[in-house]
């Protein structure tokens, strides 16, 4: 059996680059254009610094400083009249700017409005929990632990949501490869039968586009089931596979494997 190589460097390779389409921001507005708008910003100013502030697609974006999530957050529930998180999460820009955006998504019933905070952080830096506001903060910080590795300040479950325990690597990272790195195409196997059944094995088929009509023992096979433990060393006869009830749809060709096609050119 080959020796395990760790690829604890992996992360490092597959860096985002500029070979991606960018779709361009869409227009950006004053927020003195609004009158309940400038007022939300006026009361966080009075308290808090803020870096930056616009209208965009009807919502106000508020920029501020990491450290302050945590009071901006209580002030627009309890003086603002946004009583509702309606989301939470993070971007990677770690490749562009070394930092993490971390942005929460507000919404106030009573004015019918929305309203985005949004501050960045970097790689190794914590943010502080807002469950203690909304409830609905929970899970939404586990997740952007998990996807993202961004630790929460004072969250009273903070572990994966998502991902096992032991699991390597923030999978929503852009540094993270689509398929997943050694450690994930070997994650299950060494999990149940050992690192010593590898070669026997075999590495996981990571590719979420790849559909088989097998599974391991052969025990789901779409279209001929065949149990648990079945012996199958001499081989079983071909069933093809047929997607429609009997006497089909009038009209409508009965699918035939047989005669399907694959179809290379995308632009076809």
């Amino acid at each position: 059996m080959r020796a395990y190589t760790p690829k604890d460097d992996v992360q490092k390779k597959p860096y985002y680059t500029d070979r991606y389409w960018v779709a361009p921001q869409v227009a950006k507005y004053d927020v003195g254009e609004d009158a309940v708008f400038a007022a939300d910003l006026e009361a966080i100013k009075a308290k808090f610094d803020v870096l930056d502030a616009y209208i965009q697609v009807d919502q106000m974006v508020v920029i501020i400083k990491a450290e302050d999530n945590f009071g901006v957050i209580e002030l627009l529930k309890n003086v603002c009249e946004y009583n509702q998180l309606s989301e939470l999460s993070a971007i990677d820009w770690l490749a562009s700017e070394g930092k993490f955006e971390v942005f929460y998504q507000m919404l106030s019933m009573t004015k019918r409005k929305r309203l985005r905070i949004k501050c960045k952080i970097g790689e190794k830096e914590s943010i502080e929990s807002v469950e203690k506001l909304f409830r609905s903060a929970d899970w939404s910080e586990r997740e952007m632990y998990d996807m993202f590795g961004i630790v929460i300040n004072n969250h009273p479950y903070m572990k994966r949501i998502l991902m096992p325990d032991d699991w390597e690597g923030f999978p929503l990272r852009k540094s993270y490869p689509l398929q997943g790195d050694e450690f994930a195409q070997w994650y299950e196997v060494d999990k149940i039968f050992g690192k010593e059944a590898r070669d026997i094995v075999g590495p996981e088929i990571r590719d979420s586009a790849r559909v088989d009509r097998y599974d391991t023992e052969r025990f789901a096979r779409l279209g001929h089931e065949v149990p648990r433990g079945a012996d199958i060393s001499q081989g079983e006869p071909d069933t093809p596979l047929v997607y429609q009830e009997a006497e089909g749809v009038f009209l409508i060709e009965k699918f035939d494997a047989e005669k399907s096609v694959v179809i290379s050119d995308r632009d076809r």
